[in-house]
């Protein structure tokens, strides 16, 4: 009985069929859903480059943020340029803040310096007339022609007060030969008199004082009338 052999489709004795010249697909999983590796990497996408920076981002932010940034650059953006604003605007409230706690710190050492000097004028304006006493005593002595202890040591104490008086910035208003100043001098009397200008002070009952530019007494002088025009 004579066999008839027959040669497989595509001239392989071996009977398994034509050879494939590229390497099979393996499949990748089971849930790939018939996707295959090919062993190549898949080319990115344009949507997935992240956009260049633009040139006013701040680097160090670019950085912490890394891959966030393409998504949150914007935003931060806008809340980094809003709180830049209200830093300045804190900036020029704590400013004037400093300003006015300057102006204030000054009119207070201002007005403390004005109290200490109000509270000196009060007590020399108590002394002053223990001050005229020991003037008119002095005085008194002087037209009496006598000269003795008691009236050089009176004397000593007037000019002690007068010192003291000095130290504290008081100064005597002795304005005899002035012209009439109603500022500083109170008239008590006129005199006729054709060899002075009109208002000069020629006689003085009280001497004034005055202290840091304040009159605390005004001197009572006699007013010359009658003279020629100053």
């Amino acid at each position: 009985m004579n066999r008839k052999h027959t040669t497989p489709r595509g001239g392989d004795p071996s009977g398994l069929g034509p050879r494939e010249d590229h390497p099979a697909e393996v499949p990748f999983g089971a849930s790939s859903a018939g996707r295959r590796f090919t062993g190549r990497k898949p080319a990115e996408t344009a949507s997935e480059i992240p956009p260049a920076a633009s040139a006013h981002t701040d680097p160090v932010l670019e950085q912490d943020l890394g891959a966030e940034f393409e998504f949150r650059g914007d935003q931060l953006e806008a809340e980094l340029e809003a709180a830049r604003e209200e830093a300045g605007r804190h900036f020029e409230t704590a400013q004037r803040l400093q300003a006015e706690f300057d102006n204030y710190r000054k009119r207070m050492a201002r007005e403390q310096e004005d109290a200490v000097k109000r509270a000196g004028q009060r007590i020399i304006t108590e002394v002053l007339p223990a001050l005229d006493n020991l003037e008119r005593a002095v005085a008194h002595a002087e037209e009496a022609g006598g000269s003795s202890d008691l009236t050089d040591g009176v004397r000593m104490v007037l000019q002690q007060v007068l010192d003291v008086f000095a130290k504290e910035g008081v100064e005597r208003i002795a304005p005899e030969g002035e012209p009439f100043d109603p500022n500083e001098h109170q008239a008590v009397g006129q005199a006729e008199r054709d060899d002075v200008p009109e208002g000069t002070c020629v006689d003085m009952y009280q001497c004034g004082y005055r202290m840091h530019g304040r009159v605390l007494r005004p001197a009572a002088v006699v007013v010359s009338t009658g003279g020629p025009r100053p």
